[in-house]
């Protein structure tokens, strides 16, 4: 593997992210003892397919709760920083449907499994939350503004939070998207390295002499449609908000970079037209500074373009979550390719008519 400078900052971000490694998946077992031992909570375990941890669906006579426990590479202060700031969301912004972490019957948030091997892994209980995901519920403009809102708050909530882990190294937060170049290299078609060198090429122009004075705080960092829980029927379309484990201290348009990445695309015909419908919302509750708006579709294609880049990477390294991987990114290459053919200038501009039409 290639051992320049720029490739071994990328390994230690993607060990430090706990991606470079697998583990033998955790038998159900041990964790139901855990369950009844430490939360009192008895019921049947049903695995999920997730990134890295391991995680069930815990089904018991009184209601359900999502179990899960970190991989062995993620530190524990990574851990408690994204227990934390759930914990400061429930209480700063109680309106807001984030998912609630359970405590032990001695109050703790989790519960710390020592591996032979001298590792450890956290072990969470969760409400579980109903629903269907925004993935699946193939919004209108409107409500995709909606789920644009709730990140907006979220945002907003998040401004005065910190914990010492919150700068942690993460491979995917988009601060180090430029020094990832390596990962191309293991991408095994030419048409896609060449895709991703031209988003690295535009990132590296626009973005990069930018880092050091973007708007930054605390942010959610993966709140994809996958993370959404809707109910196309309810007046309050978003009904959860999960999954804080991206959760990390950065630039603030890199959190509807997220969304807007993963909604590049979808309409073919019109490759940013839902991106934009969510940023429009998201302006309505954080309006995004004139400044850096011009860097949001840019940070969209490096944040779709990154996905890409390390599901490839990880499919080879961890066979057991290759499906998983390969499902949530099998149109990745299509939708940049789609979004490249418009004019980010018109994108922009787009971009700044939603802003001027904030309330």
């Amino acid at each position: 593997m290639n051992t320049s400078p720029v490739a071994s900052y990328a390994q230690r971000l993607l060990k430090e992210s706990g991606l470079t490694s697998s583990h033998e998946p955790i038998d159900a077992m041990p964790v139901s003892v855990l369950l009844d031992e430490h939360y009192r909570l008895t019921g049947r375990l049903g695995r999920l397919a997730t990134e890295k941890d391991d995680t069930f669906r815990l089904r018991t006579d009184a209601g359900d709760y999502l179990v899960k426990v970190s991989p062995p590479d993620e530190a524990e202060a990574v851990v408690g920083l994204q227990t934390a700031v759930m914990r400061f969301l429930e209480s700063a912004a109680p309106q807001l449907p984030v998912q609630r972490v359970r405590l032990t019957v001695g109050g703790d948030d989790s519960v710390t499994i020592r591996l032979n091997d001298g590792r450890t892994r956290i072990l969470r209980v969760f409400d579980f939350v109903e629903g269907q995901v925004l993935a699946d519920a193939n919004p209108d403009a409107e409500r995709l503004a909606e789920a644009g809102e709730m990140l907006g708050l979220i945002d907003v909530a998040l401004r005065p939070f910190t914990h010492p882990a919150d700068r942690r190294g993460l491979a995917w937060d988009l601060r180090h998207f430029h020094r990832m170049t390596e990962l191309a290299e293991h991408t095994p078609s030419p048409e896609h390295r060449r895709l991703a060198q031209s988003v690295f090429r535009l990132f590296g122009q626009n973005v990069v002499p930018r880092l050091n004075d973007l708007e930054t705080h605390v942010i959610h960092g993966d709140f994809s449609p996958y993370n959404i829980v809707v109910d196309p029927k309810s007046d309050h379309f978003v009904t959860g908000v999960i999954d804080f484990g991206d959760t990390v201290r950065s630039a603030v348009i890199f959190d509807p970079a997220v969304p807007m990445a993963n909604l590049l695309g979808r309409t073919p015909d019109h490759p940013w037209r839902d991106a934009c419908a969510f940023a429009a919302g998201y302006q309505r509750r954080k309006p995004i500074q004139a400044s850096e708006l011009p860097l949001l579709p840019v940070a969209s294609l490096a944040r779709l373009t990154l996905r890409a880049l390390i599901t490839n990477w990880r499919a080879k390294r961890a066979p057991e979550r290759r499906e998983y991987l390969l499902d949530h990114a099998k149109d990745d290459w299509i939708n940049i390719e789609r979004s490249l053919t418009v004019s980010l200038d018109d994108v922009i501009e787009r971009l700044r008519e939603t802003r001027h039409g904030h309330r």
